[in-house]
């Protein structure tokens, strides 16, 4: 796993890169958000070809474990992915609510991620 540090007029956006899935549990969600916070980074980009598949499924709740420790840290993430092929409605519904408020984004691209890292 690498991070990126992406700095647009001084905002700081820490992006993730790997080539096979990092976050696999809430603890690994944790120990990501931990330690870019820790290099003053409070803004993610995570890749969701990087995350279990499990966590898209809500009811599993890791979704709403992990976005939990995003709001007790006081993360702003950008999750870059195709989201189309999951076909939960409840899925859909929360990536619509999340990228209203955004503090959670779901995107398609890297550069819509820090578009919205940016602007937000």
């Amino acid at each position: 796993m690498k991070t990126k540090i992406i700095n647009i007029n001084e905002i700081y956006i820490a992006e993730i890169q790997s080539d096979k899935v990092e976050i696999n549990n809430v603890q690994d969600a944790l120990d990501i958000f931990g330690n870019c916070v820790y290099q003053g980074i409070s803004k993610i980009i995570l890749h969701e070809k990087n995350i279990v598949p499990e966590l898209f499924d809500l009811k599993t709740g890791i979704a709403g474990e992990v976005f939990q420790k995003c709001s007790n840290y006081r993360v702003q993430l950008a999750i870059v992915g195709d989201f189309s092929k999951f076909k939960s409605k409840s899925l859909h519904d929360f990536i619509y609510e999340s990228n209203k408020h955004h503090q959670i984004n779901f995107v398609s691209s890297t550069d819509e991620a820090i578009e919205k890292l940016v602007k937000y």
